[in-house]
């Protein structure tokens, strides 16, 4: 009996990214391609890509995608940002019509600088008021979504099979040094246009395969920092920890990384280095409840570089390949080969192991 797209999956989901070391602009086209040999890992329910550099022309202003209900709830938050931002340009999002893509809502973008006197009064630099402006919008602005806000990129997600948001969205018309990609599997969480992957605050973007057992202990502390989970899957939380550990915290990947897939306590006892081993016994010490437990792998993208990551038990898969200035990252080496066939050094990292990628200074 054929029972293929009939069963739960839990393990599906598929995360595809590539990075260009040297800044070299990449067509999106390569990236949506990737996720076809992938498409059993997804049901439909869920594809997004983020793209890096893909807005030069605006590059000093924070562009903020959004969805929205209908055109009063755009209107309304096109004033509320005006007391807060300059808007220097927007419009509509451009798409295609096609079959696989329906009940789209407005899709918008706004290319945003944060008002002067707005930071003067309220004393917050410029990144702090986006990322509050977020939360409020998300959370208290019936029928307005905002789902990117970085500079310089922007996130394209949609409920359909990722091949087709891809194709959805034009992303052959768009060139950037780093692509990330995903097809959703949903198994607790309903499948919607705000719960498509990638979630992203600020350039901060984060595509996930897996499941977060520890969602709500990770939730509870991170909102009393501010953040604010609206979004209806496990995986908005990890991007809002990564923002709160490298941004307001000021850990480095690395260390972050060893927050969320810290080492078992005998491994850190087994440590030989001893600076080594009291900076991972403080970082478990100080953010235990930020340890996010369950099968995960995860990409990270952000403004000049990517950061692979697996739960330290390695319960999902994920491969990394190169090739020259490129390094790709995917669930399956069926991905990496539909952007390079030629990949080499293909392996698969540890648990808990990061794998951090950044582009030549300047390069972009």
């Amino acid at each position: 009996m054929m029972r293929e797209g009939r069963v739960r999956i839990p393990s599906g989901c598929a995360i595809a990214a590539v990075i260009s070391r040297d800044g070299v602009g990449m067509s999106g086209e390569m990236i949506t391609n990737a996720m076809k040999p992938m498409h059993e890992r997804s049901n439909g329910l869920g594809g997004g890509f983020a793209g890096y550099g893909i807005y030069p022309e605006y590059r000093d202003f924070y562009a903020l995608h959004m969805f929205f209900d209908d055109r009063e709830a755009r209107k309304d938050c096109e004033a509320f940002l005006k007391e807060y931002f300059e808007i220097v340009h927007s419009e509509r999002i451009p798409t295609r019509t096609i079959p696989a893509i329906t009940d789209e809502p407005i899709i918008w973008r706004f290319f945003v600088a944060p008002l002067r006197s707005m930071l003067t009064s309220l004393q917050l630099d410029e990144k702090e008021l986006v990322a509050r402006t977020v939360m409020r919008i998300n959370t208290e602005m019936k029928g307005a979504y905002v789902f990117s806000s970085g500079k310089n990129m922007g996130t394209f997600k949609a409920v359909g099979y990722p091949e087709d948001v891809g194709v959805f969205y034009r992303l052959e018309e768009y060139e950037g040094y780093s692509w990330t990609a995903h097809g959703r599997y949903p198994t607790n969480t309903p499948g919607w246009w705000g719960g498509a992957h990638p979630f992203t605050l600020l350039d901060y973007s984060v595509v996930h395969n897996g499941e977060i057992s520890s969602y709500d202990a990770n939730r509870r502390f991170i909102e009393m920092f501010g953040y604010k989970c609206t979004l209806q899957t496990d995986t908005e939380v990890i991007t809002y920890i990564l923002d709160y550990l490298v941004r307001v915290q000021g850990l480095t990947l690395k260390e972050a990384a060893d927050v969320i897939a810290a080492p078992f306590w005998s491994a850190i006892e087994a440590e030989r280095d001893e600076e080594e081993k009291k900076k991972l016994a403080y970082l478990r010490t100080v953010f235990p409840s930020l340890l996010v437990t369950g099968p995960f792998s995860i990409v990270l993208g952000f403004t000049g570089g990517l950061m692979a990551l697996n739960d330290r038990l390695k319960l999902r898969s994920m491969v990394v390949g190169e090739k020259d200035d490129r390094v790709f990252i995917a669930s399956e080496e069926a991905a990496i080969r539909t952007m390079e066939p030629d990949a080499e050094n293909i392996r698969a990292p540890e648990g808990g192991e990061p794998v951090i990628v950044k582009v030549k200074e300047g390069a972009f």
